[in-house]
């Protein structure tokens, strides 16, 4: 049975973040410190951590970061994942050790995986992540493809005056291969005065690549309990529309839990301000049914960020 919160939303998701270190730097990437490896979650917290998610009705778990790929124990986490029982396991990567481990991960029972990828241009790159990892990623995207983590998805943030003119380029490459492109619009922030600055300055209205897209399009589907995302069938290719969390629909429809990479469960990814701590009581020998409850207190301050009062 699915737990549902308090808002009658069931838990579906569960995102966990196994590292906020991350082998790059991009522009649009904004990290609240850096937990030493020394303290991050050890395998067997994350797999028992998983195991009372699965007790409450989780069914697809997503790892990410920082770069998760930068854990040398990576293929032994998903391992221990898998033999819980999860509907689906996917990674969000940057791609930069894809290639060194897609096929350990297929093999450990990783299901999916997303790539992070802004431009095919080496000098654009180069600007949005200070590093010069582009063909490493490449290769990463085509060894997954080759092993079977299907579908593989390129996350492609459009920034103005960077990257915008390059979503075509990208598109007939994802085509080529067999990928999955979602273009994401940079979401504009008014948490911090940094980012605010940022997204302001680099803030790209997609609203006319999707007016085109519907244009042009061959098929186009809905996804109702994503936000209403449309996905766009061009030939043998297809293009996801990711726009920023900004309205009540899309918060009537969260399935999703988080983990940050310290440990707590984090109900909303707008909040930091109602996390509950998990890895301490875990640490301290606590029982599954005092960590079940910890997860349902966590799920009990699950509330919609967007809501008939805030829009």
């Amino acid at each position: 049975m699915t737990v549902k919160d308090n808002y009658d939303r069931p838990i579906i998701s569960f995102r966990m973040s196994i590292t906020n270190r991350c082998n790059v730097n991009c522009l649009y990437c904004h990290h609240d410190g850096m937990l030493p490896s020394s303290e991050e979650m050890t395998p067997d917290e994350i797999a028992k951590i998983s195991e009372v998610a699965k007790t409450l009705g989780v069914k697809k778990i997503r790892i990410s970061g920082g770069e998760p790929l930068i854990r040398k124990d990576i293929v032994e986490i998903i391992d221990k994942i898998n033999k819980i029982g999860f509907k689906d396991i996917s990674i969000t990567t940057n791609g930069t050790y894809l290639a060194k481990y897609a096929e350990d991960l297929k093999d450990a029972g990783l299901n999916r995986v997303n790539v992070s990828l802004d431009t095919l241009n080496r000098d654009t790159y180069k600007f949005i992540t200070h590093k010069d990892y582009l063909q490493s990623v490449k290769e990463g995207i085509l060894k997954a493809v080759d092993v079977g983590l299907y579908p593989v998805k390129i996350n492609m943030v459009l920034m103005k005056d960077i990257n915008q003119d390059e979503v075509w380029e990208m598109f007939d490459f994802c085509r080529e291969h067999g990928l999955i492109l979602q273009i994401i619009e940079l979401m504009e922030s008014e948490s911090c005065e940094d980012n605010n600055v940022f997204s302001k300055k680099y803030h790209y209205n997609i609203n006319p690549i999707e007016e085109k897209l519907a244009k042009i399009a061959d098929d186009v589907k809905v996804r109702e309990f994503m936000q209403d995302r449309r996905k766009y069938y061009i030939g043998n290719g297809e293009i996801e529309i990711v726009k920023p969390m900004d309205n009540t629909r899309f918060c009537k429809n969260c399935s999703r839990l988080r983990l940050t990479p310290s440990g707590k469960i984090k109900p909303c990814l707008l909040r930091n301000d109602n996390l509950t701590d998990i890895i301490g009581p875990l640490r301290n020998g606590a029982s599954d049914d005092e960590l079940r409850e910890i997860f349902l207190t966590g799920i009990n301050k699950r509330e919609p960020y967007y809501n008939d009062n805030r829009q």
